[in-house]
C-alpha cells in the first residue's frame, strides 16, 4: 500500500491504549483548561485520526509562516497549510500542560491534552501574510479569510494526545472514519489502486460519472467517496442530508463492493488550490493512490481560476513531495447529443445548448418547490432526499 505522507508508518495522535487514555482523561480534570475554537478543534480531530501525518501537534509561528510562504516547515517537511491553535490571550504559559476542551460538544469535554512548548503573539501583518498565501486573497467576504482572521492573535504550539473525535463519531457512526480505519479497510478489500473523491456537496449525475470515469481510466480497484463532515458556510447542505443522498446513489447505481462511503471531521477552509493539496495529503495518509481534482476544487465564489487547483500541482508542489497522483477532471455535464455524461473538454463539437447545465441556485429553487431536476442532472432518488430537505427550510 502507498506510504503515508512524511513517514513509513501512519502516526495518529489518538491514544488507542485504553488504560493510558483513561489515565489522561483523569489527569485532564486537574489541568488548566483552554476552550478551543472550532478550527483548532477540527485540527485536533484530524491530528488524532492520522490525516495530518507526520505532524505531532500544532505548529509554532516559524513553522506556520514558513508553511504558508513555501509549503514547507522550517525543517523542510512539505505541508500545504499551517496547522494551528490560534486563540485569544489565554494566560497559558510555555512549558505548561493543559486540557483542550471541545467547543462543539455540550459540556465542553476534554478533546486532547497538550504540552505547550511555545506561546507566541502573532501580529496583524503575520496573520495577513499567512491568509494571503493560504487563500490568495484578503477579502473579508471570503469565508475562509473571515474565519482565519477571527481566531485570535495568540499561537499555542506543541504536541498533543487526542482523547476522542468530538461529535463526529456520535453524529456519523456509519460514515466518520479515521485515516487509520480507511487504510485498514482498503487492506481488507485487497485494493491496491484507489481513487478518492472529495465532496462537501451532494453528488449529482456529473459527480457520479466522474467517479466512474476515473475508476475506469485508471483501472482502479475501488473508489473512496470522502465527505467533509465539519463546519461549512451558511447555505451549504448539512452533512446528514448529503450523507443520505450519497448513500442512496451508491446503493442504486454502483456495483457492490466498489465504493467506500466515508467522512472526516474537518471544517472547510474554502482555500481552493492550497486546500486541494491538503486534500491530497489527507488521501495519501488514507492509503489512496489517486485524488480526483476537478474544476474549482475547494473553491468559493470566483476567487480562484477554474483549474488553479490542478495547476498548483505543476507549479508549486515539488515532484517528490507526494506519492499520490492527481486525476485531472474537467467540468462534467450530460450531453444531449451523446445521451451520456461527458467531460466538456472531450466534446469539442458541442455548443453550450448541447449540455444539460443548471446553476446551483436554479437547482435549489427547483428542489425547494418540490420540482425534481431533470434526470440527466440528478438521479430521482437523490433529488427526492434533497427536495424533502429544501422543503423543510423557511421561505
Amino acid at each position: 500500500m502507498i506510504k503515508p505522507h512524511g513517514s513509513d508508518e501512519l502516526n495518529p495522535l489518538f491514544v488507542y491504549d485504553t488504560e493510558q487514555r483513561h489515565a489522561l482523561i483523569s489527569e485532564a480534570e486537574s489541568l488548566p483548561s483552554l476552550l478551543l475554537n472550532s478550527a483548532a478543534a477540527a485540527n485536533a480531530v484530524m491530528l488524532g485520526g492520522g490525516y495530518f501525518n507526520p505532524l505531532t501537534g500544532y505548529m509554532n509561528l516559524a513553522d506556520a509562516l514558513s508553511t504558508a510562504e513555501t509549503m514547507h516547515t522550517t525543517s523542510g517537511l512539505f505541508f500545504p497549510v499551517p496547522v494551528l491553535n490560534l486563540t485569544e490571550e489565554t494566560g497559558v504559559a510555555a512549558g505548561s500542560r493543559i486540557a483542550l476542551r471541545d467547543p462543539n460538544v455540550e459540556g465542553n469535554p476534554v478533546l486532547a491534552v497538550m504540552n505547550v512548548e511555545a506561546v507566541e503573539a502573532v501580529s496583524d501583518e503575520q496573520i495577513d501574510a499567512m491568509a494571503e498565501k493560504i487563500f490568495r486573497t484578503l477579502d473579508p467576504q471570503h469565508p475562509g479569510v473571515a474565519t482565519f482572521k477571527s481566531l485570535g492573535k495568540t499561537l499555542l504550539s506543541g504536541p498533543i494526545q487526542v482523547l476522542n473525535f468530538s461529535y463526529f463519531q456520535a453524529d456519523f457512526p456509519d460514515t466518520f472514519r479515521t485515516a487509520v480505519e480507511i487504510r485498514n479497510e482498503i487492506a481488507e478489500h485487497g485494493w491496491e489502486k484507489v481513487v478518492a473523491f472529495q465532496t462537501r456537496n451532494p453528488m449529482h449525475r456529473a459527480h457520479e460519472e466522474l467517479c466512474r470515469m476515473a475508476m475506469e481510466d485508471l483501472g482502479a480497484d475501488g473508489i473512496l467517496i470522502h465527505m467533509l463532515l465539519g463546519k461549512l458556510k451558511p447555505g451549504d447542505i448539512p452533512a446528514d442530508v448529503r450523507d443520505a443522498a450519497i448513500r442512496k446513489m451508491v446503493e442504486v447505481y454502483f456495483p457492490a463492493n466498489t465504493v467506500m462511503i466515508t467522512g472526516y471531521g474537518f471544517d472547510m477552509l474554502y482555500a481552493g488550490p492550497r486546500e486541494a493539496v491538503l486534500h491530497a495529503v489527507f488521501r495519501q495518509n488514507c492509503g489512496c493512490t489517486h485524488l480526483i481534482v476537478g474544476r474549482d476544487h475547494a473553491g468559493v465564489g470566483d476567487y480562484y481560476g477554474g483549474f488553479d487547483a490542478q495547476t498548483i500541482f505543476d507549479e508549486e508542489v515539488p515532484d517528490d513531495a507526494l506519492e499520490l497522483e492527481i486525476y485531472r477532471a474537467d467540468h462534467t455535464a450530460y450531453s444531449k447529443k451523446l445521451n451520456k455524461v461527458v467531460m466538456m473538454r472531450d466534446a469539442p463539437d458541442h455548443s453550450k445548448e448541447d449540455f444539460v447545465l443548471l446553476s446551483g441556485t436554479a437547482v435549489r429553487e427547483m428542489l425547494g418547490k418540490g420540482i425534481a431536476p431533470p434526470p440527466e442532472f440528478s438521479r430521482p432518488e437523490v433529488a427526492k432526499i434533497l427536495s424533502d430537505y429544501y422543503q423543510t427550510l423557511d421561505g
